[in-house]
């Protein structure tokens, strides 16, 4: 798969359009029996125009796959994609992504298609994934006609849910980094961004682990369990 990506890669810069088999695409994939240490995940992260998900669009996506509790920095996707009549004026300065790097970018349907053939179907994850959830099935469904339901798990839930004394003097995804002594390249880059929160999301499901989580429905289980606490609390 690797091989094959890099190959389009290729292709696309020379301006060569992929082919694809839109009625094989792989199948979603459901948080069942499979074994946290044998089980494939993706964590994503998206740039957009603004946070305005019925608005804004998406111009960035960086993941990187986690495989049998390893990040395997062979297994990622990062890419910009093509789309130079929006304007990013307002977001700039915050991701960096210029108009010139819109021209050049990847077409977007078939950067979709890619990134649906490289996730295999396999549960998503990433820091507030309601945001990139949404703006995610948007750009699918506007694009590709897409409508698959992935299984998604929020980050910013998973780390409370097996760390509930840590005291990380905030929510957000630089309070647990540097709660956790953790190294970051660069933020508000999508790739970078999926890095960060792939190495949280490992601290977590070794300590999950630990604490006797050792499936993906157990893991699932937890997440529930720690969201209706939080709803009981605010009342």
């Amino acid at each position: 798969m690797l091989e094959q990506i890099r190959m389009w890669m290729k292709q696309r810069r020379a301006g060569a359009l992929g082919s694809h088999d839109f009625a094989h695409l792989p199948t979603a994939k459901v948080a069942g029996d499979q074994k946290l240490s044998e089980s494939r995940l993706i964590v994503l992260d998206l740039e957009t125009t603004g946070l305005h998900h019925g608005k804004d669009q998406v111009i960035a996506i960086g993941a990187v796959a986690i495989t049998g509790m390893v990040i395997h920095m062979e297994d990622q996707f990062d890419l910009i994609l093509r789309r130079p009549e929006l304007d990013i004026s307002e977001t700039v300065l915050i991701h960096g992504i210029g108009p010139e790097a819109l021209t050049q970018g990847h077409e977007t349907e078939d950067a979709l298609l890619h990134l649906l053939e490289w996730m295999d179907g396999d549960p998503i994850l990433a820091f507030h994934s309601a945001f990139d959830q949404r703006f995610l099935e948007k750009t699918l469904r506007h694009s590709l006609g897409y409508s698959q339901n992935h299984t998604w798990m929020d980050v910013a839930e998973l780390l409370p849910a097996i760390f509930p004394d840590a005291r990380t003097g905030g929510r957000s995804l630089d309070n647990w980094v540097d709660f956790f002594n953790l190294e970051v390249s660069e933020r508000h880059h999508a790739a970078a961004d999926a890095l960060a929160t792939a190495e949280l999301t490992l601290v977590a499901l070794n300590k999950a682990q630990k604490q006797g989580v050792t499936t993906m429905a157990e893991l699932n289980t937890k997440l529930r369990y720690y969201r209706r606490l939080q709803n009981m609390h605010r009342f």
